[in-house]
């Protein structure tokens, strides 16, 4: 086929979708799908299962069979391995390029867009060459200059130093001719030309928040990636690369939270949904492929509190993520006034449905009123600390109930070293239908693209 020796510049496909759902292994999209299947009882997969193409990719990096997120970032962007840790360079500390760059120095526009901050591993893997994936200043530095049409994210922590004073990188991006928007609003009214899109400004958070949280205000993905296309249009791009990254799929796996982990994979795939309509009116012209970073958490469909069963209409009870209820018990820790177990129970039965829908046997029961108690009343809970948050043993006891009723399982509360899923559809695409490495879905992006 002409595909698998390179099409050339007339045959490459215009449109390129490189959509990353971070920390999306397997058993994530697995747990979506059925979820998908049993609760929304969709006769249909998840419109990423619907592609004609499916596989797996590894994802190891240069210095250990588990990558992090930077180390994996490179290699889906640039084709090379590197160590955990850096971004844009190879494990010599020589900076790579990336298949985004090449494509912009050809004429493509190019939109990058995430849930995370946009100078996190992932996008900045696209852009920035450093030693260390915490050089946010740098980071931000790069995609300033980067020339790219769109960025997209929660907030850039470059912005700030250290000691949480301003620095120059809003002016160097004002120097580069790019308007940053605050929110969607924002990005509607933003002339042609350059975009930074971060969170609105009353929403100074990590990250754009989770599905399940439905914060007033807060951004969403596939809005996101609606204005990343607005723009490009607007630019009168008629070639475009376009990466969209599903972050907060990994920040639920490092808390091992279900419930928001599912929301964000069918967050993502509405995402998708964008990329898919514009691959329907450009079948001829448009190439999509899907893949993770690496999986987080190692996360597991049945576990032996439901043998060979899964509840997962249990999820719809979980009314808050992980993190927002571990922020709420810390803030009900500091507050005047001193709560009682029963309005815990309360609480716990209004946003995860416990006694209500979801089971919680009386073990359960004593064991979270007990831990309620350490926590709220003597102070002598421990608390357990992740990437993004720490939890507290009441906290982890309550979101063991609802893996024991939903059975969901865990093994990490990091990355692991599993495989990840592929999908693809369009121009090229059956390149993508054995097992890859990381390393080579931007070198089949490239022979696609006409690049070698």
């Amino acid at each position: 086929m002409a595909a698998a020796a390179g099409l050339s510049a007339a045959e490459a496909p215009k449109y390129i979708f490189y959509f990353i759902g971070d920390g999306m292994g397997m058993a994530h999209a697995m747990a979506a799908e059925a979820y998908n299947r049993t609760v929304l009882k969709n006769d249909k997969p998840i419109l990423m299962m619907q592609f004609p193409v499916a596989s797996a990719a590894t994802t190891y990096s240069a210095s250990s069979p588990v990558t992090d997120s930077a180390a994996a970032g490179t290699a889906l962007s640039t084709g090379h391995k590197t160590r955990n840790g850096m971004l844009g360079m190879d494990a010599d500390t020589v900076s790579v390029t990336s298949v985004a760059k090449e494509l912009f120095d050809r004429g493509y526009g190019v939109a990058l867009v995430t849930s995370v901050p946009p100078d996190d591993a992932t996008p900045g893997a696209f852009y920035a060459h450093v030693p260390s994936r915490k050089m946010y200043y740098e980071i931000g530095r790069q995609a300033a200059e980067s020339g790219y049409d769109f960025i997209a994210g929660s907030n850039l922590r470059g912005l700030k130093d250290k000691e949480g004073n301003p620095t120059d990188l809003a002016e160097l991006f004002k120097a580069n001719n790019v308007t940053v928007a605050r929110g969607l609003g924002e990005a509607a009214q933003a002339p042609e030309g350059r975009v930074v899109l971060l969170n609105p400004a009353e929403i100074d958070y990590h990250q754009i928040h989770f599905t399940i949280d439905s914060v007033k205000g807060a951004m969403n993905l596939p809005d996101m990636t609606a204005a990343a296309l607005t723009q490009l249009e607007r630019n009168g791009r008629d070639r475009f690369f376009m990466m969209v990254e599903g972050g907060n799929i990994d920040y639920a796996g490092h808390a091992n939270d279900g419930g928001a982990a599912i929301k964000e994979v069918l967050n993502f795939n509405q995402a998708l949904r964008h990329a898919y309509d514009w691959y329907l009116a450009h079948p001829d012209e448009t190439l999509i492929l899907v893949t993770a970073d690496h999986e987080t958490g190692g996360m597991g469909l049945g576990n032996n509190s439901v043998g060979y069963d899964l509840h997962l209409e249990y999820i719809d009870g979980q009314r808050v993520s992980k993190d927002a209820f571990a922020n709420h018990c810390r803030a009900m820790a500091k507050s005047r006034r001193i709560y009682e177990w029963e309005d815990m129970k309360e609480y716990l039965r209004d946003n995860f449905g416990f006694w209500s829908g979801v089971p919680v046997s009386e073990a359960q029961e004593k064991k979270l009123s007990d831990d309620f108690n350490a926590c709220f009343k003597e102070g002598t809970g421990k608390e357990k600390k992740t990437l993004y948050n720490s939890f507290s043993a009441f906290t982890e006891d309550v979101f063991r109930v609802m893996d024991s009723a939903t059975g969901l399982g865990w093994t990490t509360n990091g990355h692991s070293g599993g495989l990840v899923p592929v999908y693809a559809v369009g121009v090229g695409s059956e390149l993508f239908a054995s097992l890859n490495d990381n390393t080579q879905l931007p070198a089949k992006l490239r022979k696609i693209a006409g690049l070698e």
